[in-house]
């Protein structure tokens, strides 16, 4: 059983890495852009710095990230409100909710679907599993690119 739960997380990393790829490449984005953006739409706007940590991307690579988003017309950047000393990047939510929701519709009709054969139970299960395992992903990933910063 283990090791088919082993299978079957490599095969849904996979078809997510796969998925997002594809919407990314829709919208003229890189896989990297595309999930920036939604890091940034769930946070909020955040300080290059904290895009870097929280992504896990070298900050001169977050910079030229931040540059092609702006570039593209999806983010931009604003005076920080708290401190007039450092700028935020925050993604233009209409635009890319405009994009972007046409292409996760026939996706999330079909997950619906899905959830609909579980019991409340067994979807806090699925919840509490998806939760951690993303929670543990995000230490490895600290673990490997050296920022513990991230844990």
């Amino acid at each position: 059983l283990l090791e088919q739960l082993a299978m079957a997380g490599r095969a849904s990393s996979v078809a997510t890495v796969m998925f997002h790829t594809a919407v990314a490449a829709k919208q003229g984005l890189s896989a990297s852009e595309e999930k920036a953006l939604d890091l940034l739409e769930r946070s909020g706007p955040l300080t290059a710095g904290e895009l870097a940590r929280q992504s896990g991307l070298a900050p001169a690579s977050v910079t030229g990230l931040i540059n092609r988003l702006e570039q593209k017309g999806f983010a931009r950047r604003i005076q920080n409100p708290s401190d007039r000393r450092s700028i935020l990047v925050e993604v233009d939510t209409e635009r890319m909710y405009a994009r972007v929701a046409p292409l996760f519709a026939d996706w999330g009709r079909s997950l619906e679907e899905l959830y609909a054969g579980y019991s409340d139970e067994q979807l806090e299960v699925i919840l509490h599993f998806l939760t951690e395992a993303a929670r543990r992903q995000q230490e490895a990933t600290a673990r490997l690119t050296g920022d513990e910063a991230l844990e």
